[in-house]
């Protein structure tokens, strides 16, 4: 017993906690925009984009390069020299000549003027900072959307849950009932029988909707980083937003979706880049410079024009101007891309306006149908419960037969399914006209 007790605490220590008691919608939200993987990646890129930036000030500085270099040498030498005055030639055999030889310089390259392209980069790498902070606000928003349809769909399933559980108490009194009224005569042994496949029925329901909720919770569980199996409970309403006004959603979303403000910023980059192509076409001056030392030692001097040591050492400096003449067209090239990439970013941000435009028209035409269907349905699961709940009555008193019993579960099975529907389709619309307006992140 001992080691049983020790070996459940190891275990209880090594095996994360399988659930806890409940998950709200703001919790399981942070937990998204902490563990998210797409998040997780948009953000690297913004920090990618954020780190050159600050790297932008080091295209105005001058480059200054250092090498060095020392070399030993050990050589075999034979030389031969024609005669003055004639007499044949002579020559001069050495064996193992050592040298050594020193060298290292310091150059220096500033470049004065490109046509202001390095200002142009210096702008877009800011451009391109502001893009990576909206994109990860546009992933951020469409993940908070997604985590507000995930949680929801659970809390939807859940109350489709609790509806079939109700059925499977009134079925539990059908069986009931006519086990008793068969008992006395009253009842036929079919009716027992309808009662049992449908109570059944309602069981097999209740297994299957079990299943999808697991299913649904692992599905959400990837979304906001859980791991695989984490169980917990989930709200058991679906607050709703009935005062949004489309006046109010459309005006000026351009200034508030993240969607377009990512893509109106890839215009303002392309038009740097386009200034950046004109740039080549300017001549680039630069100022150059260098300090150079070279030094040879030789131990053996084979030739008497020879020195045994030689050491130069100096400073110099200059101006360079290179000028573009001809490149193939390569720069002309290269700027009629940029206006056509600037023209393609434009009919980029005109169709993504156009479709945010008609989702925003369509998305608070739902919102509207849903808001009616609602109230409509949440009066008639009123009437559907007092219609089982007489039919019931009606039943017990011998009144009435099963099947107006049944029929009356049957109109209240769907009368569930339409209000559980509109709640949850209502909260859809609701979610989709935050995130098109650009508000459902602050």
């Amino acid at each position: 017993m001992r080691s049983l007790l020790v070996f459940v605490f190891s275990l209880t220590l090594l095996t994360p906690v399988l659930a806890q008691d409940s998950l709200t919608l703001e919790q399981a939200i942070m937990a998204a925009l902490k563990n998210n993987y797409d998040i997780l990646l948009t953000r690297n890129d913004s920090a990618s984009y954020a780190l050159d930036n600050s790297y932008a000030w080091a295209a105005f500085l001058p480059q200054l390069n250092g090498t060095a270099s020392t070399t030993w040498n050990r050589n075999n030498q034979q030389l031969k020299f024609s005669k003055r005055n004639g007499g044949g030639d002579s020559s001069v055999t050495r064996d193992a000549v050592k040298t050594h030889n020193t060298n290292y310089a310091l150059n220096l390259n500033w470049t004065l003027f490109d046509g202001l392209k390095m200002f142009a980069t210096r702008n877009k790498l800011e451009e391109l900072e502001k893009l990576g902070e909206l994109g990860v606000k546009t992933q951020v928003v469409n993940t908070v959307a997604s985590v507000v349809n995930g949680y929801y769909i659970i809390v939807r399933q859940k109350q489709q849950l609790k509806a079939i559980e109700e059925q499977i108490s009134i079925n539990e009194e059908r069986v009931k009932l006519a086990d008793k009224k068969l008992s006395v005569g009253l009842g036929s042994k079919p009716e027992l029988l309808q009662a049992r496949v449908d109570l059944n029925a309602q069981k097999a329901a209740q297994l299957t909707q079990l299943t999808l909720i697991n299913q649904l919770r692992d599905r959400l569980n990837q979304l906001i980083g859980f791991r695989t199996g984490a169980t917990y409970d989930v709200s058991d309403s679906i607050p709703l937003n009935t005062t949004l006004q489309f006046g109010e959603l459309a005006n000026k979303f351009e200034e508030t979706n993240p969607s377009l403000l990512f893509a109106k910023k890839n215009i303002d980059i392309a038009r740097i880049t386009l200034r950046e192509r004109k740039a080549d076409l300017f001549p680039i001056l630069s100022f150059n410079s260098a300090y150079n030392f070279t030094q040879s030692d030789n131990s053996v001097a084979v030739n008497i024009n020879q020195p045994f040591f030689n050491r130069n050492k100096g400073f110099n400096y200059g101006f360079g101007l290179n000028v573009p003449i001809l490149n193939g067209f390569n720069t002309k090239r290269l700027i009629k891309q940029a206006e056509l990439d600037i023209r393609y970013q434009q009919l980029v941000y005109a169709n993504q306006r156009s479709q945010i435009d008609v989702g925003l028209s369509n998305s608070f035409k739902d919102y509207e149908l849903q808001k009616r269907l609602l109230a409509l349905e949440e009066d008639n699961i009123a009437l559907a419960k007092e219609n089982v709940m007489i039919a019931l009555e009606r039943f017990r008193q011998g009144v009435s037969t099963f099947l107006e019993l049944r029929e009356a579960q049957i109109s209240l099975q769907d009368a569930y399914n339409r209000l559980i529907a509109a709640r949850y389709n209502t909260k859809l619309a609701e979610t989709e006209l935050l995130r098109l307006k650009g508000d459902l992140v602050k």
